[in-house]
């Protein structure tokens, strides 16, 4: 049949008659083709070394798979020029734009039969003037002596402290742009060699979903790493604000941008390994834009050598740290998927009356969907959270599979606009900053006397490859 189009699918029937009688036959049709333009207007965010473009996806695909889209873009109302063909993402970083001039950018969807027509086109945005800010990337810098900091950065307030040091709030003097400078004290040489491996692992991280290290200053006893400043607060905070209706729409956009930065840091061979609600932050106050902060337990992972630890969040880490197990990188794929469950429900999967029993309830990776919270909650999402809480680390989703699930793969607008309660989100997060409040380390005695028999059961000979394992640390 030729010259038919998406709207003439669905059943059609064949009548027969003639002076005996009648009868009838049917047959469903299904008319495939280019899909439709992605919905809705593609959204552009501000960042410091560019600007993200997020979309949707079409609302009707043309009967077959999604297998990419054409981004274009256009240079002060001139010609439409294609920018990137993107796979496995709705969303995308653009750099190296001209400052002081406008750019716009709309989408095509593609499937087997070619791409849809153009999309609605992004509000103009304008790029600033940064010629005279610090751009390169801290990788190709060289630490500083730490005499200079207050000779280059102002400081304005005090942000937090801890057990690592404190971060205040800085003012660069020549350019005024304002970041963090999170200074830590290295009286111990395991110490410094500690923040030393630290930012070597920030200086390979060049993404716009994960924190970014701008400059480094080390002194006799301290070393300061100067990073973005992040303004948004924590990610949970701000869906549980007055002013923020949580849908799953909401969830799909923030879980997409959490696996997309550890799926870049996975692509790196580096692993997190202490992804929790705190560390995930929004890039402003009323932005949708995350960031994944804290990379102070972050390590590389090398082939053939086995690494374990006892470090992490008790209820975040997975059943291989508790046991004392090699971890890899689908370690940071459970802590993902608990935090899609809290985020979803404000509900904590594993949480027990003490931290033991917690550890105890993950390695038995026994947890259900029977809270009435999760009744508006899709089985999509469902599934995704099923394919991460999984005891057996080689079965569970890889960053880039999430990326490629249904659930994060679906058009907002099949996900409907239910809002999802979050007073029990509310009391998760006071829980947390209550437990934050006593010793950071409780736990650390708990998890040994807990992992010891199978520390000493285990023998590193049988692993056939090299042991390596981290000092022991535990946070909250």
């Amino acid at each position: 049949m030729n010259g038919i189009n998406a709207n003439q699918s669905g059943k059609y029937a064949a009548f027969i008659i003639n002076n005996y009688g009648s009868d009838i036959t049917s047959a469903s049709v299904t008319v495939e083709g280019p899909p439709d333009p992605p919905s809705g207007k593609p959204s552009v965010a501000l960042e410091s070394q560019g600007i993200i473009v997020n979309w949707c996806g079409p609302p009707y695909d043309g009967g077959c798979m999604i297998s990419g889209f054409l981004l274009e873009i256009q240079f002060m109302d001139e010609e439409w020029n294609v920018l990137a063909i993107v796979f496995d993402s709705l969303t995308y970083f653009v750099k190296n734009l001209l400052p002081n001039k406008f750019y716009k950018f709309r989408i095509r969807a593609k499937n087997a039969y070619g791409y849809s027509e153009p999309g609605q086109s992004s509000d103009a945005v304008l790029i600033p003037n940064t010629e005279n800010e610090e751009r390169t990337s801290w990788k190709d810098c060289e630490v500083r002596q730490g005499e200079e900091f207050s000779s280059v950065y102002e400081s304005l307030e005090e942000l937090g402290r801890g057990r690592f040091g404190v971060v205040h709030k800085v003012r660069h003097q020549l350019t005024g742009d304002i970041r963090a400078a999170k200074i830590v004290k290295c009286i111990k040489a395991t110490d410094r060699k500690k923040v030393q491996e630290e930012i070597a692992i920030m200086r390979s991280l060049q993404h716009p979903k994960l924190l970014q290290l701008i400059q480094c200053f080390e002194a006799t006893r301290e070393i300061i790493m100067v990073v973005e400043y992040i303004s948004g607060g924590e990610l949970f905070e701000r869906v549980v604000a007055d002013d923020f209706t949580l849908t799953e729409k909401d969830c799909v956009m923030f879980m997409r941008q959490i696996c997309e930065g550890v799926c870049y840091m996975h692509n790196l061979s580096i692993v997190h390994l202490d992804l929790k609600p705190e560390n995930i932050m929004c890039s402003t106050r009323n932005s949708h834009q995350i960031k994944i902060i804290d990379f102070g337990l972050a390590q590389q992972l090398l082939q053939n050598t086995s690494v374990r630890v006892l470090l992490g969040t008790p209820e975040f880490v997975p059943p291989e740290i508790i046991n004392y197990e090699p971890i890899g990188f689908q370690s940071d794929m459970w802590s993902i998927g608990v935090i899609c469950y809290v985020l979803l429900s404000g509900l904590s999967p594993f949480m027990g009356e003490t931290d033991v029993d917690t550890f105890n309830n993950i390695t038995r990776a026994e947890y259900d969907f029977d809270d009435d919270a999760f009744d508006i909650v899709s089985e999509e999402a469902k599934d995704f959270i099923s394919g991460l809480l999984l005891y057996r680390k080689e079965e569970r989703l890889s960053a880039t599979q999430c990326l490629q699930t249904k659930w994060l793969s679906l058009d907002s607008d099949a996900l409907g606009n239910s809002k999802i309660g979050t007073h029990k989100l509310k009391k998760f997060i006071v829980r947390r900053k209550w437990q934050k409040t006593g010793n950071a380390i409780r736990a650390l005695g708990r998890m040994a006397s807990l992992s010891a028999s199978r520390r000493n059961s285990s023998s590193l000979a049988n692993t056939g490859v090299k042991p390596n394992t981290r000092s022991t640390e535990f946070t909250t």
